[in-house]
């Protein structure tokens, strides 16, 4: 799938303007609709803290809301053996380690997923998932001989979706998308993708036929300069139209070419634009692509999204409502 029908993209023009009246109107009402997911209490205050894998220490600009998730993160650990294959491996991020995280930056929920280390050995994201208690769900990655009981002992763990990533496809192939996405359906999972555009663009029949609902990491990596005129943008715009597809507003300085991140800021404000009802942040803690010394700082990552959304309401949105939609909190 490399294009769309006209009009497809003026329905993703429309899908932007509507989503833009509908934060608006949000806004006007002072905040986000009563949800069961929206609670009054107040959340934990951020707390100036060093974190390791994480330049700075000082918290977000911006009040975080009771139950603010973050929706992409890993846990490396030596004692777990990374997969034969694996070409990723950094230094150990631990459960102690990423709290310390959710202190600074006032985040009372978390979203593990299964790195590429580790293959479809999902046993540190169980340990992990149990040491986080029931504010935690899970992305694993498992092959097509995983059993029915592998799956439900899974969910039971906190899992809530199986990933692949076509960028590092370590113990699983392409060709296992589809029908995994059979077997993942009925639990209501997801299927979460990352890869560059070009990737996603080439597999862009495949996702549009996916049995389950479809996540798109780091928001498909469109690179930079060429960003929203890159042709995995309609892409994306037609997945996003179908209703089933979520994006992660997350990794901004992979295929950034600005300093300020800028370029790829023009990206999440179209996303969000097109579905702010289907948007998750994520920090991408402890950032595996980037080296020691050149780690971000995370509260300037979220300070992002204060740029990124028109609204607290619709920040408020994609940090609390849509994940606890889409992981089942």
């Amino acid at each position: 799938m490399t294009s769309l029908p006209l009009s497809a993209l003026e329905a993703s023009r429309r899908r932007f303007v509507a989503g833009l009246g509908a934060a608006a109107s949000l806004a006007g009402l002072g905040g986000c609709a009563a949800t069961a997911t929206s609670p009054a209490a107040e959340p934990p205050k951020p707390q100036p803290t060093p974190v390791p894998h994480s330049a700075g220490s000082a918290v977000p600009r911006f009040a975080m809301p009771a139950l603010a998730c973050d929706c992409h993160h890993h846990i490396y650990d030596r004692r777990y053996p990374a997969h034969p294959s694996a070409t990723l491996l950094p230094d150990d991020a631990t459960v102690a380690g990423y709290r310390l995280l959710q202190q600074r930056l006032g985040l009372q929920r978390n979203v593990m997923v299964q790195p590429s280390t580790y293959g479809v050995d999902n046993r540190l994201l169980a340990d992990a998932l149990k040491a986080f208690g029931g504010a935690s769900r899970g992305v694993a990655v498992v092959d097509t001989s995983v059993t029915d009981a592998q799956l439900q002992a899974l969910h039971a763990a906190g899992v809530r979706g199986v990933r692949f990533n076509l960028s590092f496809p370590v113990g699983i192939t392409a060709d296992m998308m589809e029908p995994l996405g059979q077997r993942i359906a009925p639990l209501g999972w997801h299927m979460q993708i990352n890869g560059t555009a070009d990737k996603l663009l080439a597999a862009g029949d495949t996702l549009g036929r996916l049995a389950c609902p479809l996540v798109v990491d780091h928001m498909g990596q469109l690179p930079q300069p060429q960003g929203l005129r890159h042709p995995a943008f309609a892409l994306y715009a037609g997945l996003l139209d179908s209703g089933r597809a979520w994006f992660k507003l997350s990794g901004a300085y992979i295929t950034s070419q600005k300093p300020d991140l800028s370029d790829s800021g023009m990206v999440a404000r179209a996303l969000i634009g097109l579905a702010p009802e289907r948007m998750v942040w994520g920090s991408d803690w402890p950032h595996p692509t980037k080296k020691a010394g050149d780690k971000p700082d995370d509260a300037a990552m979220l300070n992002l999204l204060d740029d990124w959304a028109p609204t607290a309401a619709v920040r408020d949105r994609i940090l609390v409502d849509n994940p606890a939609r889409l992981y089942g909190f």
